[in-house]
């Protein structure tokens, strides 16, 4: 499709979720085949309208399509063409929108048993710096439901099997027309699973799942920042009587360091030195997030907040062999809590002649906007 799929359905780019939604059925509703019977160019408009809200009502779709264009799905049997000899269903198209609706059940395309996933699950995760400057693997301990090993995640005692639903025939929808409308809802019977059980499980209930706690390795690639969610496939809440699993998604936070500050992939640090090895100059050592020790040369005369650039001491840049700078900035400490022999050395030392140039042709130029 040549065509932007935001301009297909009429919204922005910044579009939220619902405003998308509302457009989609919106457009839906107009060029339902069943409101242009014969007219070939509204149903294929509305397969494009479909295939565009397909990619933008999911996140994961959306991003992909926000930064590759059409480039992300190809060979995915995505487009308005590939509906073309798949049976494509007008009416469960429909059905869909007026569930979304109407609450007729919530069944999605593609038969009950789509339904039966399991829901995605969200873990917290913090991090230390050091540990998002290398890399890491986690454990992580998640309270979850699972596949019942008893019957297989069947829901049906050991021995027997789930049936074909009766009423519905397996689908899990059951379809009525009314009109030019195709309304689906959820079958009464089997409640969208397609199946029903004449001896549920003992183990756990019918469901095909209990509730367990799973251990898990999650892999921290070296460069993350704060708030990157890493998607685990399958490893969310199992599905209902063999229904696929939900997914995992880790959110990571980064705790606050007490030494550094990141700033994208440059990492910041204020190192307080002495009046006199700024005044004098000379060498210090710096920590850096590798563990190691950098060595800096202090000119003589150093100001306060004068920085020094470490290159390539930042953050790794994820999935990228570059990497960010680190900026060390010098805090020069006034001294306190001099004894009297300190303040006369002081006082002689500024006698002996001027040595802060700045601050005394501010003062002359003061003296000449007042008149001397």
């Amino acid at each position: 499709m040549s065509q932007d799929y935001y301009e297909l359905l009429g919204v922005s780019r910044t579009a939220s979720a619902d405003d998308i939604k509302k457009a989609f059925r919106k457009l839906a509703m107009q060029y339902h085949p069943d409101r242009n019977p014969g007219d070939a160019e509204a149903e294929k408009k509305f397969k494009e309208v479909n295939h565009a809200y397909d990619i933008l009502k999911d996140a994961d779709k959306r991003a992909a399509y926000d930064r590759y264009g059409t480039a992300a799905f190809e060979g995915g049997g995505g487009g308005p063409g590939g509906f073309q000899g798949q049976g494509f269903d007008f009416g469960s198209v429909f059905g869909d929108i007026f569930e979304e609706m109407f609450g007729a059940g919530g069944q999605r395309r593609g038969g009950g048993r789509a339904d039966m996933r399991g829901q995605d699950l969200r873990f917290n995760l913090e991090i230390t710096l050091e540990q998002a400057y290398g890399g890491t693997e986690a454990t992580v301990r998640v309270p979850s439901s699972v596949s019942c090993e008893s019957c297989k995640g069947s829901g049906a005692e050991p021995g027997s099997k789930p049936q074909q639903c009766p009423t519905c025939h397996g689908r899990g929808r059951l379809r009525a027309q009314q009109g030019f409308f195709t309304v689906e809802r959820t079958c009464h019977t089997c409640h969208g699973a397609g199946q029903v059980i004449d001896k549920p499980c003992r183990a756990c209930g019918g469901q095909g799942r209990v509730r367990r706690e799973k251990t898990l390795k999650v892999n921290i690639p070296a460069g993350v920042e704060d708030g990157t969610r890493i998607r685990l496939t399958g490893e969310g809440e199992a599905g209902a009587r063999g229904g696929p699993p939900g997914d995992l998604y880790v959110f990571l936070s980064v705790r606050r360091h007490q030494l550094f500050e990141r700033e994208g992939a440059d990492v910041h640090c204020r190192v307080p030195i002495s009046m006199v090895q700024a005044t004098l100059g000379g060498n210090i050592e710096v920590p850096t997030l590798d563990g190691k020790m950098a060595r800096i040369a202090v000119p003589s005369g150093a100001q306060n907040g004068h920085q020094f650039r470490l290159r390539g001491k930042g953050m790794p840049i994820v999935r990228s062999s570059q990497r960010g700078d680190m900026y060390i900035e010098i805090n020069v400490e006034t001294p306190t809590n001099l004894t009297a022999r300190q303040k006369e050395l002081l006082k002689e030392f500024e006698k002996a002649g001027k040595t802060s140039p700045e601050s005394e042709g501010f003062f002359s130029k003061v003296k000449e906007m007042f008149g001397g």
